[in-house]
């Protein structure tokens, strides 16, 4: 079998392809959108990508795709059984949806969620619409798509929490973006169109506990691992309880103890029951296959609600790093490498109806 991986990395540690990584219109290196300092967060590490591919092997030749400006050519080439979906995409609210579109455009079948999945999940804002659509709780929200709806802000419950609206891997996630009254969101606001070059979303803020659920399967078949509750109380004193680009990228860096994870969360079964089916209904309700992280927050009075849906969440492989999905399979006794492939397993379950060999090579294309 032959399997493709593809990816994003980082530019900052040496991209194959940087240049061709980078269209020619992203702003440049004295623009505010690098000057935040996330402007690559949300692609992945070299270690990252190497341990994805190591886990792939036990499937037969892993061929490494990376997303740049001749990923068609190169995937057409490659004639893979599969490919391995783990790239982010470079710019705008349908890049992660490129990849994929891509390959059912080439006939190639992959792993997780369709590009249209994709794109509903990573515009905040419509992807709230699919869950009111449905009955699932999440909070109030403005949408502000330029300076001419600031006053959608008027409408809001305050504080509220500001946030560019396609962005992953708290991207653009600050402290700055709680805003207590209207004037402090719609200078934010401004402060974020500027940035980040697209819309923002305004949310009441949620006072309660946060939560991530990691889910793997289909239909009625998708399950949810034990729930992760985010630690807020170890953040540094004073911090907003939120885990936003410092709490992710500053606070938890190498060589720190940084402890934010609690694994199974520890609460009662009545709220692990709402929280777990919370997020199995917002992964539905989008779409996602094969897995994907569900954010869950508690409103002011206990109820779960769905903060955002990732279909192609994070797996950092290193424990100290604080990699929500990794961290969720090793509760139910799953090392990385059996995570990434019963990925596949499901992938080429839901593609082919019937299940791949355990501890084999190869498998049947």
């Amino acid at each position: 079998m032959r399997i493709g991986l593809a990816y994003n990395q980082r530019p900052s540690t040496g991209s194959t392809n940087r240049e061709a990584a980078v269209p020619a219109d992203l702003p440049t290196t004295d623009d505010a959108f690098v000057a935040a300092g996330d402007a690559f967060v949300e692609w992945d590490e070299p270690e990252t990508i190497d341990a994805v591919a190591h886990a792939l092997h036990i499937f037969g030749e892993v061929v490494l795709l990376e997303a740049v400006a001749d990923f068609p050519q190169r995937l057409a080439a490659a004639r893979v059984d599969l490919l391995f979906n783990m790239a982010e995409g470079v710019t705008g609210p349908s890049r992660e949806a490129h990849v994929p579109a891509i390959a059912e455009f080439l006939g190639v079948p992959y792993t997780a969620s369709d590009p249209l999945t994709l794109a509903l999940a990573l515009h905040k804002g419509r992807a709230k619409e699919a869950f009111l659509a449905r009955g699932i709780p999440t909070a109030p929200y403005a949408l502000v798509d330029s300076d001419a709806d600031l006053s959608r802000l008027d409408d809001l419950a305050y504080p509220a929490f500001l946030k560019p609206v396609w962005e992953g891997s708290s991207k653009g996630i600050a402290e700055a973006n709680y805003v207590t009254d209207a004037a402090a969101a719609r200078r934010r606001a401004r402060e974020i169109l500027t940035t980040y070059r697209q819309p923002v979303l305004a949310e009441e803020y949620l006072p309660g506990d946060e939560f991530t659920v990691a889910v793997l399967g289909n239909g009625s078949e998708s399950r949810a691992l034990p729930i992760i509750r985010y630690l807020f109380e170890t953040l540094p004193e004073g911090a907003l309880p939120i885990m936003g680009y410092e709490a992710k990228w500053v606070w938890d860096a190498p060589g720190q103890t940084f402890e934010v994870l609690e694994c199974p969360a520890r609460v009662s079964t009545a709220l692990a029951l709402r929280i777990t089916d919370t997020a199995l209904a917002a992964a539905r309700a989008l779409g996602c296959r094969d897995w994907a992280r569900v954010d869950v927050r508690l409103d002011g009075q206990g109820v779960p609600n769905v903060v955002e849906v990732n279909p192609l969440p994070g797996v950092i492989p290193n424990p100290a790093d604080n990699s929500c999905f990794p961290c969720a399979a090793r509760a139910v006794g799953m090392s990385y490498d059996e995570l990434i492939q019963t990925v596949v397993r499901i992938a080429w379950r839901r593609l082919t109806g019937v299940e791949l060999p355990r501890g084999v090579a190869e498998a049947a294309a």
